[in-house]
């Protein structure tokens, strides 16, 4: 049976082990730029099989958080360099997640004060974070503005662009963030799509921007070294879909050929239940819809897991197995896996901005 510690091929990727540190926003890159004290935090994760980094921002106008970082101006790759240099000197394997906000936003962090966009001028009944007198703080999102089809190439192209500034910060690849009621996530999904132009309507034309950003940065940096991350069930930013299954194996079907380095998928509600009732999902036959399309990259789930989850999902056909707040406190995570513990508790006060307290100072195991 395969085991969470063997090594592991995704793509152009090779990893030490399955365990593998899901993105976590924390708040830390003020004005946008990676800091020293990020590329601490990575480095003492470097023995995950791979990192992924936290989501960051294609372009401005892709922000929709105080202080998260970002991957189109010379001084973010710059800053991304440190973080990467870090890493592979610790011997690990790291990937930034690209990430365009959307409508989750909020008018302070847009380009000249600007409404945040979307498929739809549809608010997110959600919040996002500003910094007020100096601390994070959690304000409604602002009523967006309904992207022109004339935009959208544009906006492909800032994935394109951001894609090649993560190879030149040192990246091994990218993951392409279509989860979690963001951007990609809100054009799939009916509740937030109401177009009825090329974008809108059938699940073709939902799907549409999403894989014309694949094949984009996949063209431009190989299939080899891209991931993308999907989450069809969560309602995580106010996100709905009227019928998931066929809309996200026909996602899944449509990668296929873009020989990926994986796919990554939420299970259930992002950092809630793995299990929905009222919005029930197979997974396992997404999975076949994948690889019956020629995908031959990794699979990998997240939400929710433990050691004990995690070599059942790999019984279960899984290869890879994504930790997100275990990573926060535990930066030598998978030496605890392997030990069986014990686990340092996360500081949930010190997730969202601030200094080294909550972020570097997490003891390693003697």
């Amino acid at each position: 049976m395969t085991d969470l510690f063997e090594p592991a091929t995704a793509g152009d990727l090779h990893l030490s082990n399955r365990v593998v540190m899901a993105p976590l926003t924390r708040n830390r890159a003020p004005g946008a730029v990676p800091t020293a004290a990020m590329a601490t935090y990575y480095r003492q994760r470097a023995s995950a099989g791979l990192i992924i980094t936290e989501a960051t921002a294609i372009s401005h106008q892709g922000q929709g958080y105080a202080d998260v970082p970002g991957l189109y101006a010379p001084q973010q790759v710059a800053g991304w360099k440190a973080v990467t240099e870090a890493v592979h000197r610790a011997g690990g394997r790291i990937v930034t997640q690209l990430w365009h906000v959307g409508r989750v936003s909020h008018n302070e962090l847009q380009p000249g004060g600007g409404a945040p966009v979307a498929p739809s001028a549809i608010r997110a009944n959600t919040k996002t974070v500003l910094i007020r007198d100096g601390v994070p703080t959690f304000v409604e999102t602002s009523q967006p503005r309904a992207l022109a089809i004339e935009e959208l190439p544009g906006i492909v192209e800032d994935y394109r662009r951001a894609a090649l500034a993560a190879i030149e910060a040192g990246f091994d690849g990218v993951e392409v963030h279509a989860a979690n009621g963001y951007l990609l996530d809100q054009f799939l999904k009916t509740g937030s799509n109401h177009r009825t132009d090329a974008y809108g309507g059938s699940i073709g034309n939902r799907a549409r921007l999403l894989l014309e950003v694949m094949r984009a940065v996949t063209g431009a940096i190989g299939g080899g070294r891209v991931g993308i991350r999907l989450s069809p069930v969560t309602p995580a930013n106010d996100i709905a879909d009227a019928d998931p299954q066929p809309l996200f194996e026909h996602v899944v079907r449509e990668l296929g050929p873009l020989g990926l380095a994986y796919v990554h998928v939420i299970e259930g509600a992002t950092g809630g239940p793995r299990e929905l009732p009222d919005r029930p999902f197979d997974y396992a036959a997404l999975r076949q819809a994948w690889r019956a399309a020629g995908g031959q990259g990794a699979w990998m789930v997240n939400n929710g897991y433990d050691g004990q989850l995690a070599q059942q999902a790999l019984a279960d056909g899984a290869d890879l197995v994504a930790f997100g707040k275990a990573f926060i406190a535990n930066p030598d995570l998978v030496d605890r896996l392997r030990r069986g513990g014990p686990f340092n508790a996360p500081d949930r006060k010190t997730f969202y901005g601030g200094g080294e307290q909550g972020y570097t100072d997490y003891p390693a195991l003697e």
